[in-house]
């Protein structure tokens, strides 16, 4: 039986009882995004452990951390403990290192991207079955507040037959906030573009091919690609794709950002403000029309955006799973390790370049 709107519930993955959590990393997605979220979940981080100390200091002072730890050593033995998450906010080129250092059993959430390159992710989804991890990968998208409330309406039918997926991006992105992006070469999509790809999947499932190309800009040569082209395989019924555009420094005025899903019987229309005057950001907005119901596009009014609220999700979700083996968990690492070949698949097509017009 169909839904109707007023039935669904747009709420995040959310445990009975949380658990603590055990930090690898004190960075920005940290401060940012996870502490934040977890302040506003009640979900508690017990140490924290950086190669900065004092970052981690202040980290930990800001959000009531009880334990700054100087060692990873230190941080992994009050983890396994305390029977804790461990929270992986490390650069993609270090995960393998820390996994190997885990426990075996251990809980862990692992942040985006899942390795630099196809062989990581292999490497990583090797070792999180060798040691038999409960894990997940930090693709948090699936967890906004408006991919909740759109996955509920495309999975009760409200839209009808899916046949349309479009992701649009044209923004202005300071990149220099990332000093790590310009000594990376697999840049915009690896970093990027991947929330979007992994998304796409998360609606339509994976593609049976892609077409793409990933390209840099004239003023921003040092970076490896800041806008990308990608076409997904679902067919002959199914469009999907993401253009994405960093380098809009026209101002505000036709800067845009969003995803639109069109069905047979209604579509949605998602602005993510986030990127939008970034870092400052503007307001998200949730539109949908339905044919059946002759009312024409409306606004749904959400509460929570992308960042920080996300990120309760994601950690939910995994705290879930520890309960209950037989929870499917939306961000587990085999999942993710799909995402991680349609990337893959992306960076080959961008390589193999495009088929010569014949004149």
């Amino acid at each position: 039986m169909i839904k109707t709107i007023e039935e669904l519930e747009f709420v995040p993955e959310m445990p009975e009882k949380p658990r603590p959590i055990a930090s690898i990393g004190a960075g920005g997605i940290v401060s940012d995004c996870h502490y934040p979220a977890y302040k506003l979940a009640g979900f508690p981080v017990l140490a924290v452990y950086d190669l900065d100390y004092e970052k981690a200091s202040q980290l930990a002072e800001a959000y009531d951390v009880p334990t700054v730890c100087r060692s990873l050593t230190e941080l992994i033995e009050i983890g396994e403990k305390e029977q804790a998450i461990f929270d992986l906010a490390v650069p993609a080129s270090e995960i393998i290192k820390v996994l190997q250092k885990l426990p075996e059993g251990a809980a862990v959430l692992i942040q985006k991207p899942m390795g630099e390159s196809i062989e990581q992710a292999k490497k990583i989804v090797e070792i999180c079955e060798e040691k038999k991890f409960v894990a997940g990968i930090n693709f948090q998208l699936r967890q906004a507040p408006y991919i909740i409330a759109a996955k509920q309406m495309v999975d009760s039918g409200q839209l009808g037959e899916i046949c349309d997926f479009e992701i649009r991006e044209t923004v202005y992105t300071p990149w220099n906030l990332w000093d790590f992006l310009f000594k990376v070469e697999r840049m915009e999509i690896n970093y990027h573009s991947i929330h979007f790809v992994d998304v796409v999947r998360y609606f339509l499932g994976s593609p049976s091919g892609v077409y793409c190309k990933t390209m840099k800009h004239p003023k921003a040569k040092e970076l490896a690609q800041v806008k990308s082209n990608i076409i997904f395989d679902y067919g002959e019924y199914q469009r999907a794709g993401i253009l994405s555009n960093h380098n809009h420094e026209f101002g505000l005025d036709e800067q845009e950002c969003f995803l639109k899903i069109e069905g047979t019987k209604g579509a949605i229309k998602i602005t993510m403000g986030v990127y939008l005057d970034y870092p400052t950001g503007l307001p998200d907005k949730f539109v949908y029309n339905l044919l059946e119901d002759g009312l024409g596009w409306r606004e749904l009014e959400l509460s929570g955006s992308w960042f920080p609220e996300s990120f309760i999700g994601t950690m939910g979700g995994l705290m879930k799973k520890l309960d209950d083996p037989a929870y499917n968990y939306v961000n587990d690492v085999k999942d993710a390790y799909e995402t991680m070949c349609v990337v893959e698949a992306c960076y080959q097509s961008n390589e193999s370049g495009v088929t010569p017009v014949a004149y």
